[in-house]
């Protein structure tokens, strides 16, 4: 279904709380604050949204997000989270790559790249959202997916990480676990779908999933049930991120074989390793009463700010290199041919 038709039903249907919204690029920068807290520069590149308190060491709770962020490069003003994926990289046929950069979704033209986020109580197209779920806590953080994930069978453990390729920007079927193998008109949509029950005591966990679980029998759209040792219901958190691959749609620049040429900024070029991050930073109780409160995409308790204020914020990059947005470059930052999965 497209957007603009789950819009206009959401008005005259009765609902609680699903927010959408916007967020425009902060950095592009080869740190993990999440995984190689502390490390500049981390294994592979990034696209980061949200606070600008972002720094590669996070620690959780002494490093509070609201309070030591000035600005958000997402539409909520009390959201300081930070939210990133790995980047994308068009692979030529002599082996030079280029970045691929984002765009903004439908109904955010303007948005400097970055990507789109949900919470959701249920799934998108229950315009009623009437299950009660608890909003993540202060220190709350968690990953979804692996770069290690080198085939479907690995990619499978992760089942809400998918692809879209975009005929316009209202396509959001049929999805895939790997990269689109033809050219898509309006771009690559990478989706992620977090986990949506919580243990309740751990804010995170050595590998920042465990703590995390998918619904015991079901899905998350289905209503399923969490599971005894992961019993709080937590929104579902997704990201929308819509590279633009106009530029490099031309199939007679594409490999010789046939074969895809996109590549993740760890080398994937199967696109099963499909990942995303998160670090919790709302102000107060702000998320808790949106997640309360009878309303789809249009919230009262959400302050917002416009897309212009979203652009402005922006960090300095902590570490400085040719990340391939302008040149094309002879090998993914941070990352050696040898190490490149086909």
């Amino acid at each position: 279904m497209h957007w603009s038709s789950l819009t206009a039903l959401a008005l005259v249907a009765p609902s609680h709380a699903l927010i959408r919204f916007g967020c425009s690029q902060l950095v592009v920068d080869r740190i993990d604050p999440l995984v190689n807290p502390g490390v500049a520069p981390s294994p592979h590149l990034h696209q980061i949204i949200g606070g600008n308190s972002l720094k590669p060491l996070m620690k959780p709770i002494e490093h509070d997000l609201p309070s030591l962020s000035t600005c958000t490069t997402c539409q909520p003003a009390d959201d300081f989270s930070n939210y990133w994926t790995a980047t994308l990289y068009f692979r030529s046929r002599n082996g030079t790559y280029k970045r691929v950069p984002q765009k903004g979704n439908a109904g955010f033209e303007g948005q400097h790249g970055g990507m789109t986020v949900y919470y959701m109580q249920n799934q998108l197209a229950d315009y009623q959202q009437k299950a009660k779920v608890k909003a993540f806590q202060p220190g709350f953080r968690m990953l979804i997916g692996s770069p290690m994930a080198g085939t479907k069978a690995e990619a499978d453990k992760y089942p809400q990480l998918t692809y879209t390729c975009l005929q316009d920007m209202n396509t959001r079927f049929p999805e895939s676990k790997n990269f689109p193998v033809k050219p898509c008109p309006a771009g690559i949509m990478v989706n992620l779908r977090f986990p949506t029950c919580w243990d309740g005591v751990n804010l995170d966990s050595p590998d920042h999933i465990s703590h995390m679980s998918y619904p015991s029998s079901g899905t998350f759209e289905s209503q399923g049930p969490c599971p005894a040792s992961h019993p709080v219901r937590v929104p579902q958190l997704m990201y929308e991120v819509i590279f633009e691959t106009g530029t490099f749609n031309n199939k007679a620049d594409w490999p010789a074989d046939g074969s895809q040429p996109f590549v993740w900024s760890f080398g994937d070029g199967t696109g099963y390793g499909n990942h995303g991050d998160y670090v919790f930073g709302w102000k107060d109780d702000s998320l808790q009463k949106i997640m309360d409160e009878e309303c789809y995409v249009n919230c009262k308790s959400m302050k917002t700010q416009s897309i212009a204020a979203m652009n402005s914020c922006t960090v300095p990059n902590a570490v400085n290199e040719n990340v391939g947005d302008s040149d094309w470059i002879e090998m993914l930052p941070g990352v050696p041919h040898s190490k490149l999965k086909a």
